[in-house]
């Protein structure tokens, strides 16, 4: 849960994980919609997928024992170095490196590597330097303790130098060059992506869909949509979509809000609309499952969070929409 994530956003989540499964086998049979419905708004949703995956094959393959050598390891979905190494080295005491991203700021500013922190090739030059450092009789305290410093005080902007008992061996810190490091690649530009979405009424109900178990939030629901072509209108893009995702003619209603969120390598503008069915039977094309719900009934399903951030508008204007 903690790549790319910090301690505070996950502590509710990893409560609720540990009281829903106490146990490997309790994760590995459970059904995959109720992990992502506890993942929910965590993001990073194949992170949950291959959680699930790799609960059932350690219970299956390995007798509800995680493996503790590295190659079986990283042969469970969703394990790859860092992890392999974090979970050998802070569970099984073995002498494995691990290499994040605060570990490679504090690596980068105590011995001055050029190298970007920020792009693939540099990887191994950081992966080199860490296994030299590594204490390899307390692997994991060590490791723990270079992740500690990265995260509270070797931070990005206004290390805490003073603070640092590293600090008598910071080349950076030696030479006033803190600011300097770590080198970084510039970035490109993130992309901006308009989409619509729409909630389909028929009668009391809406209309949900399930996406591909894989790819981009997968497994999650969600009112069917889409992107906006260049020079459509968000009216016309909806009444599209509506047809091609889920074989409906629909009329658009008002304009509910406009939901801004970003993703890890592009944004999005989501236009919602209230439709009214029309006519037509749902043939899915993309969607792998649908539903016709009551408003009331949304919370049982896993969303993203783009469309958490109006389905509480939606709740409270139902009346208006029956």
């Amino acid at each position: 849960m903690l790549q790319q994530t910090q301690v505070n956003t996950v502590v509710d989540y990893y409560h609720r994980f540990i009281n829903a499964f106490p146990q490997i086998e309790n994760l590995a049979q459970a059904d995959s919609q109720s992990v992502l419905k506890l993942w929910e708004g965590l993001g990073y949703y194949s992170r949950a997928r291959n959680l699930h995956r790799a609960a059932g094959l350690v219970v299956t393959e390995y007798g509800g024992r995680i493996p503790d050598d590295i190659e079986r390891l990283k042969k469970l979905p969703g394990i790859g170095d860092y992890i392999a190494a974090a979970v050998l080295s802070i569970a099984f005491g073995k002498p494995y490196a691990v290499v994040d991203g605060n570990v490679k700021r504090v690596l980068s500013r105590l011995l001055l590597i050029d190298a970007p922190v920020n792009h693939t090739s540099a990887y191994e030059a950081f992966k080199s330097a860490a296994e030299e450092l590594l204490e390899r009789h307390r692997p994991g305290s060590y490791n723990q303790a270079l992740m500690e410093i990265g995260a509270l005080i070797c931070a990005p902007r206004q290390p805490k130098c003073r603070q640092c008992p590293l600090r008598g061996n910071c080349r950076a810190f030696n030479n006033a060059m803190t600011d300097d490091y770590p080198k970084r690649m510039a970035k490109r530009p993130v992309p901006l992506r308009p989409m619509v979405a729409g909630v389909v009424f028929k009668n009391d109900r809406v209309l949900i869909t399930r996406r591909q178990p894989e790819g981009l939030l997968g497994g999650l629901w969600e009112f069917p949509g889409g992107e906006i072509q260049t020079g459509e209108s968000a009216p016309a893009a909806c009444r599209r979509l509506m047809q091609r995702t889920v074989a409906l003619d629909t009329a658009s209603g008002r304009h509910l809000t406009r939901v801004r969120h970003a993703y890890t390598h592009f944004k999005i503008t989501l236009d919602v609309y209230c439709c009214q069915w029309v006519s037509g039977r749902v043939r899915r094309n993309g969607p792998v499952d649908h539903r016709w719900v009551k408003l009331t009934e949304l919370d049982r399903f896993p969303f993203p969070k783009a469309q958490h951030k109006f389905i509480p508008l939606l709740l409270a204007q139902k009346l208006q929409f029956k």
